[in-house]
């Protein structure tokens, strides 16, 4: 644990549930229903080996169920975790209802095959679903000739990662090879009803197009997804799609949003553990990329610089292509909420690279 992890609280301590399992979370003093979520982990093939799914239970229709959030990456091995799940865990319940927090693979994956295997119907914001629609079709930047190209116009010269990139236009759809024919629109402050309680939906921006997190005021828990982690800052880039966007920017604005609910909430992270202490977790992301941006400024001071140019300087460990291009998308990102600000300048060079100094 570091040392800013030490400054929130955890009240599961160091329990997990483990895999084809789930871990009852109970919270919301005299809500008067219990248990609240479940909480079900799965891993993932990355650096970042897992994610956190939840488990509500329900009722549609006049029928009692589940609601999940979140579904993971499609393979045999998910399949099969959910499988166990649905096994031992459901309480002889079905699925109810599909609801993902946004479009990125570990998150809607396979959401449809679990809204096809239970006839469940999916909620998304409208941005994530048509942005994972096209993502499933081999057409947006998550890998391929295009993405190649941004990463190449912002110093990422080395032609071995380039022809590896270059080779990944199925990345998107080899992990979530298609998404459900229709949906159920979530927007900010739409308020869903599940299992007697009502859940406020909060949009977020800036890690994906239009980030839903869900927040139950009757038992102050906050389904967080990627928008408020506890001991990574969440990716924030710059895509091939909208090469000139300014995400950080929007990111910090929409984490400010969770600064009026309540200090004892406690947050369900897509990743890590769940805790208490959402006030200071938004202080410690501030300060983070306030530190990186700092950072930026002074090596943008001493000569012009790339994106690539940057990675030692915002990640001090070795990055494997994987991590990379994400790092590279974070440089970016940081890059242009100082461009658009005026304080560095951008210049397209002789060499076809991008490198800004200071204004």
């Amino acid at each position: 644990m570091n040392s800013l992890e030490r400054l929130l609280y955890y009240p599961l301590g160091d329990a997990m549930p483990q895999q084809g399992e789930t871990l009852e979370v109970r919270a919301g003093a005299g809500s008067g229903l219990a248990p609240a979520v479940k909480w079900v982990r799965m891993g993932l093939p990355f650096a970042l080996n897992h994610i956190n799914l939840w488990l509500l239970r329900d009722e549609l229709g006049g029928r009692s169920g589940w609601t999940v959030v979140d579904c993971c990456i499609t393979r045999d091995e998910t399949k099969a975790q959910w499988e166990q799940v649905f096994a031992t865990q459901l309480e002889g319940l079905p699925i109810l209802r599909v609801i993902v927090t946004h479009m990125h693979p570990d998150h809607i994956g396979l959401a449809h095959w679990l809204c096809e295997r239970w006839q469940a119907p999916l909620w998304i914001s409208a941005t994530d679903y048509y942005a994972a629609r096209v993502g499933s079709m081999s057409t947006t930047g998550f890998g391929g000739a295009a993405a190649a190209d941004f990463f190449a116009s912002h110093g990422l010269t080395d032609p071995e990662s380039i022809a590896k990139i270059r080779g990944r236009a199925s990345y998107y759809p080899g992990m979530v090879p298609q998404v459900p024919p229709r949906f159920h629109r979530l927007q900010d402050g739409q308020v869903v009803r599940i299992g007697g309680r009502d859940w406020r939906c909060i949009s977020g921006y800036g890690h994906a197009p239009e980030h839903i997190a869900l927040y139950c005021e009757a038992l102050e828990v906050l389904i967080s997804g990627d928008m408020m982690l506890p001991k990574i800052s969440t990716n924030v880039s710059v895509h091939d799609t909208e090469p000139e966007s300014n995400p950080l920017q929007a990111f910090l604005d929409s984490i400010d949003k969770f600064r009026q609910l309540p200090a004892e909430t406690l947050v369900l992270p897509s990743h890590g553990k769940p805790f208490v202490g959402l006030q200071e977790r938004i202080r410690q992301l501030h300060e983070h990329h306030r530190d990186r941006l700092a950072e930026v400024m002074q090596a943008c001071a001493t000569a012009p610089r790339s994106a690539a140019d940057l990675l030692p300087v915002l990640f001090k460990r070795k990055l494997d292509l994987h991590q990379t291009t994400f790092a590279m998308g974070e440089s970016v990102a940081h890059l242009h909420a100082l461009w658009f600000v005026g304080k560095l300048r951008r210049e397209f060079c002789s060499d076809g690279v991008y490198r800004f100094t200071t204004a």
